[in-house]
């Protein structure tokens, strides 16, 4: 997960979503002695999950049905609901999840759905409290300025996948506000490829309480973790959609893995020129 401004590599993938996206979601929040107490129950309730935490570790018996539920409960701390729709979730082991990026949020997101490791940016494991998250989850990092690293990247993904570990993977490389999206890179897809693993496709989409799209669970631009975490807290309820796509057998061609999951992903949408918004 990125902030889209932070590299200047041209071949680094780069959103065209700035500050105005952010702006195109805004909701009203309600009266201030409303507000105020809403933000102290939910900061209550992640300072508890951020406590409890290290339960994620202990091996035992339904441990994804635990981690699935803390992400449940996350999401809840951050006023986000989430609803799943869409096939069903197949008990099959070495599988690389994808979905379109949004946010940091997109973690427990995916993680409320099918809990697994993460492909993440490397300054994610320094984050205050989700830090400590990310080393519990064993997240895998990505120095995206360090793009020799990125064949050790996809051999630890294709290696967890071999040995029946679940991996979620963002194939964008970076976020977008969810109005816009950009393209499935083929990287990672080779790590399926090499594994002989299939691919399953998540569709991610945040709303608003009457169905509209939301962008306030976006992080874009220059935004920073804090300004993220306050617009989320603030508002009333944010929805997050989960639609489970059919599962894609690897095949071959990373290229055609990519184009299948992006089109899963994307339905009617992946004929539009990438970074065009995806409603009015």
């Amino acid at each position: 997960m990125t902030s889209p401004v932070e590299y200047e590599n041209a071949w680094l993938p780069r959103a065209s979503c700035d500050a105005d996206c952010l702006r195109s979601g805004d909701a009203a929040v309600g009266h201030s002695l409303i507000v105020a107490v809403r933000i102290a129950m939910r900061a209550t309730l992640a300072v508890l999950l951020l406590a409890a935490t290290p339960v994620l570790a202990i091996p035992m018996p339904g441990r994804s049905h635990l981690q699935r539920g803390y992400c449940r409960m996350m999401l809840r701390s951050l006023g986000v609901r989430i609803r799943v729709s869409g096939g069903p979730i197949r008990n099959l082991s070495g599988v690389l999840v994808v979905s379109g990026h949004v946010s940091w949020v997109d973690v427990f997101s995916v993680g409320a759905v099918m809990p697994g490791s993460f492909v993440a940016k490397a300054e994610m494991v320094g984050w205050p409290g989700l830090g400590l998250l990310a080393r519990l989850m064993k997240v895998i990092p990505i120095e995206r300025a360090n793009l020799r690293r990125l064949p050790h990247v996809v051999g630890a993904v294709a290696e967890r996948l071999r040995a029946g570990h679940t991996v979620v993977a963002f194939p964008e490389g970076t976020t977008w506000c969810g109005l816009a999206y950009g393209p499935f890179r083929p990287a990672m897809f080779q790590a399926a490829v090499d594994a002989g693993r299939p691919v399953q496709p998540l569709r991610l989409s945040y709303h608003h309480r009457d169905g509209s799209p939301s962008t306030l669970a976006a992080y874009i631009g220059d935004d920073t973790l804090m300004s993220s975490i306050r617009r989320l807290v603030t508002a009333r309820r944010t929805f997050v959609h989960v639609h489970v796509e059919s599962l894609q057998l690897p095949g071959a061609d990373r290229r055609d893995l990519a184009a299948r999951c992006e089109q899963a992903v994307r339905g009617d949408a992946s004929r539009r020129a990438h970074g065009h918004a995806l409603v009015a």
